[in-house]
């Protein structure tokens, strides 16, 4: 094949858990010309890699360039041998189909059939209904029908240089070089506020990290994050304490940082992904979502999720009292961390933060 267009996914999270199928891809074809069709916001998270030769930014609420009409243009002026589709969107087959792409592999689903030649079928129960099960599963088997049979589940990301040179002196600025180790705390996430770990306990449980061992914490927080994570900060009232909220925030500085750190305790969302990628150990609060959709089989993950009558819901804001993220205590979060920290414990000196 000569030329191959992966369609990302929509979410920063997903495309992470994507990686496995789009570097076996790169592996298997090392000599086709191999890019991306991605919204402009997830562009970023593979930002120093080598496996595309290019991108092809989607966007229909964006500029001229970025819309259904233009992409299909581009696709139609160098017509590919195949597409990948990630997403399960009717729309994502549209356009591979308008845009003369000779394959186009993708599930079955959402009257999308008869717009794809390799038409995989999703996994349902006897009545139809889908089976929660792991995306990263999905995803290699996506990558099958061009005869790659086993991706492997090893998530993959890079940084830049300049990333990695804002990250180093974001550690000077906020006085986390001085400390043995630096924990990440995530609160954040774009699927919505019932996701969310309340910020009282975010707050106590940088208190045990400071006061129990030492640490360092940064709050990490995306740009519309900004005001949860000077609460936490403020809440903490420990000096160690520091976040992102004044930084010039983007994806690349937050995938450094990551990169940088001993620990994430995060909210099943994108930055949890990012921890695992750069193989660093990850507490997961679960709530409202199955653990089962996003399992990436990384071992050094801990999930924590309490059992309640009214979920897992999967909705983005909770209607009764968010009883499956407020009642998930600090102290058995707490447990899954030092026990994380035991089992993988920081390095020495400047190899901790190697990455």
């Amino acid at each position: 094949m000569n030329r191959i267009a992966l369609f990302l996914p929509n979410w920063i999270g997903d495309v992470v858990m994507a990686t496995p199928a789009i570097r076996a891809v790169r592996e298997r074809f090392p000599q086709a010309c191999l890019f991306a069709v991605c919204k402009p916001y997830v562009s970023a998270i593979l930002e120093g890699s080598r496996w595309f030769d290019d991108v092809i930014l989607y966007d229909k609420t964006g500029p001229t360039t970025q819309r259904f009409v233009s992409v299909v243009k581009r696709l139609r002026s160098e017509p590919c041998d195949a597409a990948v589709l990630f997403p399960n969107s009717f729309r994502a087959a549209l356009v591979a189909r308008l845009g003369g792409c000779r394959r186009r592999i993708g599930f079955a689903r959402y009257g999308r059939s008869f717009l794809l030649t390799d038409r995989l079928q999703p996994i349902t129960d006897e009545r139809g209904r889908l089976i929660p099960a792991p995306i990263i599963d999905d995803y290699n088997r996506l990558v099958a029908p061009l005869g790659i049979t086993d991706p492997g589940h090893r998530m993959e990301l890079f940084t830049t240089s300049k990333d990695d040179d804002a990250a180093t002196k974001l550690w000077t600025n906020l006085g986390l070089e001085r400390h043995h180790e630096v924990i990440g705390l995530n609160s954040g996430g774009a699927f919505g506020a019932a996701k969310q770990w309340p910020i009282e306990h975010f707050a106590r449980l940088a208190r045990e990290f400071v006061d129990r061992r030492g640490s360092g914490v940064l709050v990490l927080c995306g740009p519309n994050e900004r005001a949860l994570a000077r609460q936490i900060v403020q809440q903490a009232e420990r000096s160690s304490v520091v976040s992102l909220a004044d930084q010039d925030v983007s994806l690349g500085l937050t995938k450094a940082c990551v990169r940088k750190l001993d620990l994430l305790v995060t909210t099943d969302s994108g930055p949890r992904h990012f921890a695992a990628a750069f193989d660093k150990p990850v507490v997961t609060l679960y709530g409202p979502t199955f653990i089962e959709w996003t399992e990436t089989y990384f071992l050094k993950a801990i999930h924590k999720q309490i059992k309640v009558d009214c979920g897992p819901c999967q909705k983005r804001v909770c209607p009764l009292d968010h009883r499956c993220m407020r009642n998930l205590e600090v102290a058995d979060v707490w447990r899954a961390s030092t026990n994380l920290l035991r089992r993988y414990p920081p390095l020495a000196g400047g190899l901790r933060h190697a990455g």
